[in-house]
């Protein structure tokens, strides 16, 4: 069967890695990519559930769990007709090396199911949660496999999920995380990977510039209206950046008078979401909708560009757009964000014009905070604690700040000279990630 997804995601990997000197230095590491590739495990089952009618509905169930070497398999769960193989194992192999560059210790894995939560009841979607943990209940747990929430499943979903494995159970245990604020959660984390995202661009255009400029006056192009566009518009435009662009799946939310996105307004969107209602409620004299497109060619001139909606969401003619707008810095909040062929677009860019160059950060990295904040929420679990938000964010500043510097570091360690000061964000990401992993696997005798 073909999966295209999860071919085009280990390609990536593969040819950084490549053009890195890692195998040149240790060709041992081509061994642990052949191992690494193969999921440990891929459970599917069968979900039959009872809609408003009484009738019987059933749904294909999966998790892929890919990689524990680093500790249990972490990863979200994806409620989404479009959910296959091919989209959670690419998932579930990008997780495991942005869950070690977390420095946290996480495996790495996914799952969901083929449903559509679109236009069904919340009876319906309860009963299908109970249905679906009842099956996976039996494969997962605090130190075996943590999920968490993806598309689809919200905080709600998480609460109908935890309720049934702790019935079917009888355990009270840390085994999702997004939970709820009395029952386990942690602060920040609805926020962690919009926040995480902005953190780690801050890095970006702090080193860039040496320590001269930050988010202040710079104009930010972001895709999505989720929870990590949301999130990260907001952090942006608490450290003085202007946010120009939103988006949804039928077209892209542009600003018009140069005034940029408010919190006012980020925050009628949050409600429209809820709502389950398009972004065209707020086109007026201060945004236009534009029908059937994404931000990219649609904003004019733009600093800043953060891919957060869905994968492949910047295409080889989007990414030269941005570059003619004047983009500077582009950052997945997305998984695999940019197609291969826009990641060639703003690597080829990068090493022509060095010091002036765009500088691309992939997903694996820059969006780390979320799944960072929910490995804090398994360690607050595990010691029956609760931290203040304070405390959470400053730990997420300090991975988000060690994750930039680990991917810049090892950059400039393996990848070629040429590249000078600006290496490769996406070689040294991958490069980091895969050595960090393989090491493990190796010393557990997953490889030899």
């Amino acid at each position: 069967m073909a999966e295209p997804e999860f071919e085009q995601a280990r390609k990536e990997l593969v040819s950084t890695l490549e053009a890195s000197s890692l195998f040149e230095k240790n060709p041992e590491y081509k061994r642990a990519l052949t191992v690494a590739s193969i999921p440990e495990r891929v459970i599917q089952f069968r979900v039959t559930w009872e809609n408003d009618k009484n009738e019987v509905q059933v749904n294909n169930g999966y998790r892929v769990q890919f990689n524990s070497a680093l500790g249990p398999y972490k990863g979200g769960l994806r409620f989404h007709p479009t959910v296959n193989l091919s989209i959670l194992k690419f998932l579930g192999f990008e997780q495991i090396f942005k869950n070690a560059l977390t420095g946290l210790n996480m495996g790495g894995g996914k799952g969901g199911a083929d449903f559509d939560p679109k236009g069904k009841s919340d009876n319906e979607i309860r009963k299908f949660c109970v249905a679906f943990m009842k099956e996976l209940s039996k494969h997962i747990g605090a130190d075996t496999d943590v999920p968490a929430g993806d598309i689809g499943v919200s905080p709600r979903e998480i609460g109908w999920m935890f309720g049934t494995y702790r019935a079917a159970r009888n355990r009270w245990e840390g085994v999702l995380t997004g939970k709820g604020g009395s029952w386990g959660g942690s602060l920040i984390r609805p926020e962690a990977t919009g926040y995480g995202l902005v953190y780690y661009v801050d890095h970006m255009i702090q080193y860039a510039s040496g320590g001269k400029e930050s988010f202040k006056g710079k104009r930010v192009a972001i895709s999505g209206s989720g929870n990590v566009a949301q999130y990260a518009a907001l952090k942006v435009i608490e450290l003085g950046g202007t946010v120009v662009s939103l988006s949804d799946s039928k077209g892209a939310l542009i600003d018009t008078e140069g005034k940029g996105f408010s919190p006012e307004v980020i925050n009628e969107i949050a409600q429209l979401k809820v709502e389950r209602k398009a972004l065209t409620a707020l086109e007026n004299h201060s945004f236009k909708y534009v029908e059937g497109a994404r931000p990219w060619k649609e904003v004019g001139k733009v600093d800043v560009a953060l891919p957060s909606a869905t994968q492949n969401e910047v295409s080889e003619e989007e990414a030269k757009a941005l570059i003619d707008a004047g983009a500077k810095f582009i950052a997945e909040g997305s998984n695999m964000g940019c197609t291969q062929e826009a990641i060639e677009v703003f690597e080829a860019h990068r090493k022509e014009k060095k010091g002036e160059a765009i500088w691309y950060a992939p997903g694996k990295a820059a969006n780390a905070g979320g799944v960072a904040v929910s490995g804090l929420e398994m360690a607050q679990n595990s010691a029956r604690l609760k931290w203040s938000s304070e405390e959470v964010d400053e730990k997420l500043k300090d991975i988000m700040k060690n994750c930039f510097e680990n991917c810049l570091s090892t950059a400039k360690e393996y990848l070629t000279p040429a590249d000078g000061e600006f290496p490769s964000l996406v070689g040294g990401a991958n490069v980091a990630g895969f050595k960090k992993v393989a090491a493990a696997m190796k010393d557990q005798g997953d490889w030899w």
